[in-house]
């Protein structure tokens, strides 16, 4: 029973650390892509290329700003995963 816990509590960490890694990149990309697409309905432009450019733009620099620390998140998780390992085993 007690590896169950950990393993629904991993899982639960797991999800938690994904939606922090992906948060600082999905979100500024979802307000990019509502307000080019609000300007595109206002001017009734309907270019594919133009909602494209600005949010792959937004995405690099979010990388480029968050990519350490996301990195620094996920190896953090990972070590505390095979720090696990010998506890599970016993």
């Amino acid at each position: 029973m007690e590896n169950a816990d950990f393993f629904m509590g991993l899982a639960q960490q797991a999800l938690w650390i994904t939606a922090l890694a992906a948060a600082p990149i999905l979100i500024p990309a979802l307000v990019a892509g509502v307000l080019i697409g609000m300007i595109q309905a206002a001017t009734s432009i309907n270019e594919q290329t133009l909602s494209f450019i600005p949010k792959i733009l937004i995405v690099g620099a979010m990388l480029v700003i968050f990519g350490g620390s996301i990195m620094v998140l996920i190896a953090d998780f990972t070590r505390e995963i095979f720090e696990r390992i010998p506890d599970l085993l016993q």
